[in-house]
């Protein structure tokens, strides 16, 4: 499990999402992240994790030593309610993946529950397609409908979280580019 610890230091960067989860306290992490790692783990998470950490932001991330199997790991479901804010950050292939399917369900049985802060991203993504679970995501619930024929309440489930988390004020990050 890879964190962040919190830092001294207090960087000029400054934006809505660092002074959103500044003003958070949370017994063990600000903020935990979800996000689909071949789209944005090297790229626009990596820009994020720095700006969060330069300004003391305590974040959960899941990295590559994490058990895998069929079913989202406890470890994560424990990290999701350990934190008192979820980023989502959706990409094209976010829905490609079961993983962040189920953390998403988690995330948002949270904000209900316990009244978890949640930021939705869309990163190279229409907040429409995930919306309306067309393109994209679209073509991977076909594929996750296909494979798990057995498990429509789980894939129900995950159309239902999609529809609630898009219905939050987010941000909407079209092509990119850093600084």
């Amino acid at each position: 499990m890879e964190t962040e610890q919190s830092s001294s230091n207090s960087s000029s960067c400054s934006s809505p999402i660092t002074d959103t989860i500044l003003n958070i306290d949370s017994p063990k992490y600000d903020v935990f992240l979800s996000f689909r790692g071949e789209d944005t783990r090297k790229n626009f998470m990596g820009h994020l994790r720095v700006s969060l950490f330069a300004k003391g932001i305590k974040s959960f991330i899941d990295d590559d030593q994490i058990e895998r199997g069929r079913y989202i790991s406890t470890q994560l479901l424990q990290a999701i309610e350990d934190s008192k804010c979820s980023i989502v950050i959706f990409s094209p292939n976010y829905a490609s993946s079961t993983w962040c399917l189920d953390e998403l369900v988690k995330i948002i049985d949270c904000m209900k529950t316990r009244g978890q802060i949640v930021i939705p991203i869309f990163y190279n993504i229409d907040p429409s397609d995930i919306r309306k679970q067309t393109g994209r995501f679209g073509e991977s619930f076909a594929v996750h409908e296909q494979n798990l024929k057995d498990e429509m309440e789980r894939i129900n489930g995950w159309r239902t979280a999609l529809k609630e988390v898009t219905a939050l004020a987010g941000l909407d990050i079209q092509n990119y580019r850093y600084p």
